[in-house]
């Protein structure tokens, strides 16, 4: 079986009124075309195949009875991005038209009109929302996990931490969340040494280490039970700075960008109102965030919640000191567990809606 596949777009208009030219959406199938469909698209900076980890015949997205659609964020790596075009620069790219492009695939390749569930964690819960919001008759269920429908002021700020991080080696400033990759008009077009490129990855990935997980994780060291780690530098350098290290500096402040300027609301037909965005869900929705995760915590989730329609929306959370890696590709067996027990629940009781 290939790594994924590609479903060419074509000039594919974005919601900013940009082209992005002879676009391409990555993606893998699993399990038969004929089976109830689930889309669970991939979260910042994963690859098609960090999203595997939830999926099996012993889990509640078996392929043996679900069509598993894993679609790539545009900027991943794998869908169209700096990395992989000549594209300089590369235009801001929102969740709306991730979800567009995702929904161009499943009707004009795949031939799926409706979904039995959409479900991702953090940047994929953000487009479970906005499959909620944008497509609200296209699925029965959604299952957002650590994750929101309009990335908080806070939430800004943190990806500030990374995003001036990146910019820093290039001698580069942020325009200011969500404003712009880059403070410097022209300078957009960037070209990186590879001596910029380590200095930038590192440096965001220690960044990133005091946010993806919580305080209770880094007291109890759990680093050094789940990941072998042999004391806290260690884990820096070879959990934090490889994951860093592994990645493009442009891919990631494409994705960057998209998940900042991420917000359901503004769309037709909410124009900004997130409160009427929320109440168009009609797909029986469960919101799952962690108690311990820094940057989406469950009061941003228990709001989302409120403004949904009566018996629409669902919240449980996570009960976990993993922070936001509770949802995340697993250390712990434990979260995983709980997670799937509620996906398997709410597919089997969940009502058809098309």
């Amino acid at each position: 079986m290939p790594e994924y596949e590609t479903f060419d777009l074509g000039d594919f208009t974005l919601q900013s009124g940009a082209v992005l030219p002879g676009a391409w959406i990555a993606y893998k199938t699993y399990g038969e075309p004929g089976s109830p469909a689930v889309m669970y698209p991939t979260w910042y900076s994963g690859l098609i195949s960090d999203n595997e980890w939830l999926m099996g015949e012993d889990k509640a997205l078996n392929p043996k009875k679900y069509f598993i659609i894993i679609a790539a964020l545009f900027g991943n790596g794998q869908s169209i991005s700096p990395s992989n075009s000549k594209i300089s620069p590369f235009p801001d790219v929102t969740f709306y038209d991730n979800v567009k492009a995702q929904h161009q695939l499943l009707t004009q390749k795949l031939g799926v009109h409706h979904l039995r569930c959409v479900t991702g964690w953090s940047m994929g819960a953000g487009q479970t929302f906005q499959w909620a919001t944008q497509y609200p008759d296209f699925m029965d269920i959604c299952v957002p996990f650590c994750g929101s429908a309009k990335t908080s002021i806070h939430n800004q700020v943190m990806l500030e931490g990374v995003k001036s991080a990146l910019l820093a080696a290039k001698g580069a400033s942020s325009a200011g969340s969500p404003f712009g990759r880059i403070e410097t008009k022209g300078s957009e077009v960037r070209t990186w040494s590879e001596e910029e490129k380590k200095v930038a990855l590192k440096a965001f990935g220690r960044v990133y280490a005091g946010w993806g997980f919580s305080q209770a994780f880094y007291r109890h060291k759990v680093y050094e039970k789940a990941y072998g780690s042999k004391d806290l530098e260690d884990f820096m350098v070879n959990f934090w700075e490889a994951w860093g290290l592994s990645k493009d500096p442009e891919n990631l402040l494409v994705m960057l960008h998209t998940w900042q300027a991420g917000d359901v609301s503004l769309q037709e037909p909410y124009n900004g109102n997130f409160e009427k965005a929320m109440a168009s869900i009609k797909a029986k929705t469960l919101v799952l965030p962690s108690k311990t995760d820094l940057y989406f915590p469950p009061e941003d989730s228990e709001y989302e919640v409120q403004n949904m329609t009566p018996g629409a929306g669902t919240l449980d959370v996570f009960p976990s000191i993993w922070g936001h890696w509770a949802g995340g590709p697993p250390g712990n067996m434990e979260d995983a567990k709980w997670l799937d027990e509620r996906l398997a629940k709410l597919l089997a009781e969940a009502p058809k809606l098309g």
